[in-house]
Parts: C-alpha cells; sequence; structure tokens
C-alpha cells in the first residue's frame, strides 16, 4: 500500500477535504472533540503563519489529517498548544504511519504532546503518560447525570445548591443564558479572564491580540456541526459568571471559564458549570470535556472520563536535543505538581501571592504606601 503525505495551509484545503475531515471525525467517537474539528485548524490558521496539516492518502484516498504548527528549528506543537485540551491524527481509525516518516514529511525534528487522543496506532509507543480527562456524561439526560454527581458527593452537591439559593436571594433570580451572541458578553468574560490570571500570577494569555481574535472568532462561529458557546450565569440583571467553549454536533468542550471575584462566596464557576450542563442537555449534547488537571471540582463533578496521552517523537538532531533539554524537566515538574492535590494547591497559593504582589506593584503611584487604598 503507498501512502503519500502532502503538507498545507488550512486555507488550501479544498471543499472534497474539508468534507473529508469532517467525515472521518464524525466516524469516529473518541475525535468528538471542536479542537479537532477543521473549522478550528482553519481558524488557527488564518491567525498564524506557522500553521499546517498533513494530508494523509493511502492508494489516492485521503485516509487522514494531521494538524500541527511548525516553529524554528523544526520544533513542532500540537495545533492550539497551551490553548487546546486534545490533539490527534483525524483518521480512519486503523491507520498505523510510522511516526518519524511523518515527523520528515512535515519537516520536524521533535513533536512534543500532552493531550494526544490516546491509543492512536501511529503514536501509541511515544506515549510516557495516559491521564484521565474529567467528562459530564450527559448521554442519559440531566437528571441522571446530577443524580450520579449527587451519590457520588452528596455534600458537595448539597453546597452548591444551597449557594445557589442564597445567590439568588441575595441578588435576585439565578438564570443562565446559553449561547449568548452578544460580543459585549464575551468582552466581559475575557475582562474577568485577564483579572484573574493576573491575580494567580500567570501568564495574561488576552494580552495576546491574536488569541482576543482567535476567541471572537470561534465565539461567532454557527454550524451545525462546530459552533462557539458562550454561556453566563446572572443573579437579576448582573452577569457573575461565565464561560467560553467549543461544541461539535455532540459535545462542548471546556475552554474559558470565569467569574466575578466579587461573588466568590456563592462559587459562582461551579452553580454556572451544573447549570451550563443542564442547558447543554436540552441543546442535545451527551457530554462536556472539561479538559485534565486543574481544580478540584473537576473530580466531582466529573460522571466519566477519557484518556489523553503524553509524550515526545524526536528524530536525531541538534535542534531535538537541545529542545529535550529544555522541555523534559519542566514537563516532568508539571505532571509531579498537578498529579498531587498537595503540591498544586501549594504552587497555586505561591503563584496567587507573586500575582498580588505583581498587582500591586503595578497600581502603585509613586510616593504612596504599599498599604494605601
Amino acid at each position: 500500500m503507498s501512502t503519500q503525505i502532502t503538507i498545507a495551509r488550512p486555507a488550501d484545503l479544498g471543499p472534497s477535504e474539508v468534507a473529508r475531515w469532517r467525515e472521518l471525525q464524525q466516524a469516529d467517537p473518541s475525535l468528538d472533540n471542536a479542537f479537532l474539528s477543521v473549522e478550528f485548524a482553519q481558524a488557527m490558521g488564518r491567525l498564524q503563519e506557522y500553521v499546517r496539516v498533513a494530508v494523509i492518502e493511502q492508494d489516492g484516498r485521503i485516509v487522514g489529517f494531521f494538524p500541527f504548527e511548525r516553529h524554528g528549528f523544526g520544533i513542532g506543537k500540537p495545533l492550539g498548544g497551551f490553548l487546546t485540551t486534545c490533539h490527534g491524527l483525524i483518521s480512519v481509525p486503523e491507520l498505523k504511519l510510522d511516526a518519524r516518516e511523518l515527523l520528515r514529511a512535515c519537516r520536524l525534528s521533535v513533536l512534543d504532546f500532552d493531550h494526544m487522543v490516546a491509543g492512536q496506532p501511529t503514536f501509541a509507543r511515544f506515549e510516557s503518560d495516559v491521564r484521565p480527562a474529567p467528562v459530564m456524561d450527559l448521554s442519559d439526560g440531566f437528571d441522571a447525570y446530577a443524580e450520579r454527581v449527587r451519590a457520588n458527593s452528596p455534600k458537595n452537591y448539597k453546597t452548591v445548591r444551597y449557594k445557589e439559593r442564597k445567590l439568588g436571594r441575595e441578588h435576585g433570580d439565578v438564570r443562565l443564558e446559553w449561547a449568548s451572541p452578544d460580543p459585549a458578553v464575551l468582552r466581559t468574560l475575557l475582562d474577568w479572564k485577564s483579572d484573574q490570571y493576573r491575580r494567580t500570577g500567570r501568564v495574561d494569555r488576552f494580552a495576546q491580540p491574536w488569541i482576543v481574535r482567535l476567541t471572537e472568532e470561534m465565539h461567532a462561529a454557527e454550524t451545525p456541526g462546530f459552533a462557539g458557546v458562550l454561556t453566563m450565569l446572572y443573579a437579576g440583571d448582573v452577569p457573575v459568571a461565565g464561560h467560553l467553549g467549543l461544541r461539535t454536533a455532540t459535545s462542548l468542550v471546556g475552554w474559558f471559564p470565569a467569574y466575578d471575584p466579587e461573588y466568590a462566596r456563592y462559587s459562582p464557576g461551579i452553580v454556572h458549570h451544573l447549570l451550563m450542563a443542564e442547558h447543554a442537555a436540552r441543546a442535545g449534547l451527551r457530554q462536556v470535556d472539561m479538559g485534565k488537571g486543574g481544580r478540584e471540582y473537576k473530580d466531582w463533578l466529573k460522571s466519566g472520563v477519557l484518556l489523553v496521552a503524553e509524550g515526545r517523537i524526536s528524530r536525531p538532531s541538534a535542534a531535538s536535543a537541545i529542545h529535550w533539554i529544555g522541555r523534559t524537566p519542566v514537563n516532568k515538574a508539571r505532571t509531579i505538581v498537578t498529579d498531587r492535590p498537595e503540591l498544586y494547591r501549594l504552587a497555586d497559593r505561591a503563584l496567587k501571592v507573586a500575582g498580588r504582589l505583581r498587582t500591586g506593584r503595578r497600581s502603585q503611584q509613586p510616593g504612596e504606601p504599599s498599604g494605601s487604598r
């Protein structure tokens, strides 16, 4: 069987190739993630010059697509890198390529991955670790999902529902708007998220104009098989928590959640997630993918998991050796921290302290004491 790999920009894919991509994705449940959709690849390609797609043919028939980023010195990254929680081959399930030959065709020296669809034959032997990504399984409807969550964590569920009622009593009726088309609502969410990044010592992703542009394009996307979904939780007429996610025809993937810290005592983010799941089920979606790692709330909101893999593929070169020296210790340290809740809490606390100090320095006027209001 002869295999041909052609490298293209996403914008260069023709109608038949786009249709084939969608056909392959829809045929395999493990690929039911909006970050694997052709629409996301095309949006990334419009905004970043380094985005490419490997089009894989066998005996003249397209059997797969591999979207990726090609950076300097042949350093490869999954499409979307740190912005996404799923990547991999969009292909027929049985496709097994020589992974290093795929890298050669893509002109890559090395490819690190940490959210690869687990078990894909081409990449399976390069997986160094496989991790669970928590999901809210809505396949039996929201009521069945909520009952599982209540049974698994009755104290947490009761507390959150109590806080939801308390929020309503003290600030007005609680409601969730599903799929808001309003750019001003998106702006509110992104402002909260930028503030959260600064307060917690993280890099503000929305300081990069192209990421803001990407979220705006994804928010505006609306097709039967792919769309941005902006949700906002209100108490009365006041927005208190929101989320921008991406959906396929049957699943929603988490992306940017945030809330107004003025309402933190009501746990508005978790209240929002429960109501978002209820609306997602009403909209016919069968799953909300919350992404691996991060907050403890995911652990008790989940009612299932997906498996994603970490690993590294390289071809012998000076660039791949230097990349290994620079990246592997960092990746291992991150895995150790996210695996251990006590270490995660300590690291999170340290970042928050750094964020408060940095924010204080920015806001302090010349000659103003640091304790001044």
